[in-house]
């Protein structure tokens, strides 16, 4: 953990403390490193620009370490500073201050993680537009939904969770049905911002769908059997779930998809 405020890591030893891991304090740039290079760590946890070193700058030299450690920035509400987080290869990037749950789910997520660079590429990034590749793995798409939450962080609160959360189930959506959670395939999303309107798209690897034969989702359940899907997801192994097109239809104000079934487009009007 890295951070110039001796408070932060009581709260955050506090969070993350378990019985299977051993955490390290430092309290600037220079010291992270020096103690990165003596004992090989798996993950990071970095205060940005309260550390006495640029935060993309000591990912980078993170980076130069082997084996790479996980690098999870902690920084300011900036659009900008996530996206450089990302391009520079950070697992994930939280505001200041982290939600304590979130930020121990993804400390847990990165340490599970076996693999994991290249996960979450980024194409394109502009103000007004940012495209990503991400590789057909649920946790890909858990690192990617929280980027992209970051990226939004400017707009309200309750705008910003909605996208996020309807984001997530449909991209979970793709990588698992359309993706078949293979590795070795991609999906391709874009975010796309308007002065009054805030659209994503996402395409998948896979043949596409009919919206008439989803019998593994809730939007497909025959008349009188709310509960079929859970029941087929179930035969079949699958996660539990099924309501996703469902819960970001109430999110946000428009979903469209293409006439294959494999690109959803989704608008999130802008107060």
């Amino acid at each position: 953990m890295v951070d110039a405020d001796p408070a932060a890591h009581d709260s955050l030893r506090t969070l993350l403390r378990r019985e299977d891991r051993q955490i390290l304090d430092a309290y600037d740039g220079a010291e992270a490193l020096e103690c990165a290079r003596r004992i090989p760590c798996d993950l990071v946890v970095a205060a940005q620009k309260r550390n006495g070193l640029n935060g993309i700058q000591l990912l980078r030299r993170l980076s130069a370490l082997r084996p790479i450690p996980r690098v999870i920035l902690c920084g300011d509400y900036d659009p900008a500073a996530v996206v450089a987080a990302l391009r520079a290869g950070a697992f994930s990037y939280f505001h200041q201050p982290p939600p304590p749950g979130p930020l121990a789910d993804m400390v847990q997520l990165a340490l599970d993680s076996a693999s994991w660079r290249d996960d979450v590429k980024l194409v394109s990034a502009s103000a007004e537009w940012i495209a990503l590749k991400v590789r057909c793995k649920l946790d890909a798409a858990e690192r990617a939904t929280q980027f992209v939450r970051e990226m939004e962080a400017d707009l309200p609160c309750a705008a910003c969770e909605d996208i996020a959360a309807a984001f997530r189930e449909l991209l979970f959506n793709a990588v698992e049905h359309g993706g078949e959670c293979n590795p070795r395939k991609h999906a391709r999303v874009s975010l796309l911002r308007a002065r009054r309107a805030l659209m994503v798209h996402i395409q998948d690897p896979g043949k596409g769908f009919s919206m008439n034969l989803l019998p593994h989702a809730a939007i497909g359940n025959p008349d009188g059997e709310p509960t079929r899907h859970a029941e087929l997801r179930a035969e079949r192994g699958q996660r539990p779930g099924g309501f996703g097109i469902l819960i970001a239809r109430s999110l946000v104000d428009e979903i469209l998809y293409n006439q294959l079934g494999n690109e959803v487009m989704f608008v999130k009007y802008l107060k």
